[in-house]
């Protein structure tokens, strides 16, 4: 099995990519999709998130803008919100793998924002970087409902720079030159991996 980690600054198109990889056959975890499971009403982060950072909680969920001015710029706030949603994330992804090893799947994708920042490269076989030139993700990412060019600032100093990510990546997708070329790299990536997994071992 071959594991991808995909990971890129917001605005890069990582979702997009994520699910063109998902189109072509691999089996994709999305780390955003189980925060928002972890953070709605019945969720297993409400109670510790809740009592962590009150007022955040409405409605029986965890509303993720009045979080996220709790958090956002103030390193040791988004510390104590990692310790809790960290291990609640490690317990769905080997959930994930679980299920992947069962499937009988070749590739699975791990779409995860802060892959490198967290180390998360260690855990996988190959890193995909999506990208995408500054003025694009700036005008991708301000299209946004309650976007703000004081929030993006905050989002991108949390962030590892798009070169660094790039030149840490085994792979890269430029989403910039639209949704055809783009699907045309992840095939290409995936036709490489899965010709060196069949290759003898020396």
């Amino acid at each position: 099995m071959i594991r991808i980690g995909l990971t890129g600054s917001i605005g890069m198109g990582k979702s997009t990519t994520a699910r063109l990889f998902e189109e072509n056959g691999a089996l994709v975890y999305d780390a955003d999709a189980e925060v928002a499971r972890l953070y709605a009403a019945g969720g297993a982060a409400v109670g510790p998130v809740g009592e962590a950072f009150p007022g955040v909680i409405v409605s029986g969920a965890v509303d993720r803008q009045k979080l996220g001015l709790q958090v956002l710029g103030r390193p040791e706030a988004l510390e104590r919100l990692n310790a809790i949603v960290w291990p609640l994330m490690g317990k769905a992804r080997e959930a994930f793998d679980s299920r992947a090893l069962a499937s009988g799947a070749d590739v699975i994708v791990y779409d995860i924002p802060l892959l490198l920042e967290t180390g998360g490269e260690r855990n996988v076989d190959v890193v995909v970087i999506a990208t995408a030139p500054a003025e694009l993700q700036r005008e991708r990412v301000l299209a946004r409902p309650a976007m703000t060019e004081d929030k993006l600032e905050a989002i991108l100093a949390a962030q590892m720079p798009d070169a660094e990510k790039r030149r840490r990546a085994d792979f890269i997708v430029d989403t910039s030159l639209g949704l055809d070329p783009a699907r045309q790299q992840v095939q290409s990536i995936l036709a490489t991996l899965r010709s060196q997994s069949k290759q003898p071992m020396p």
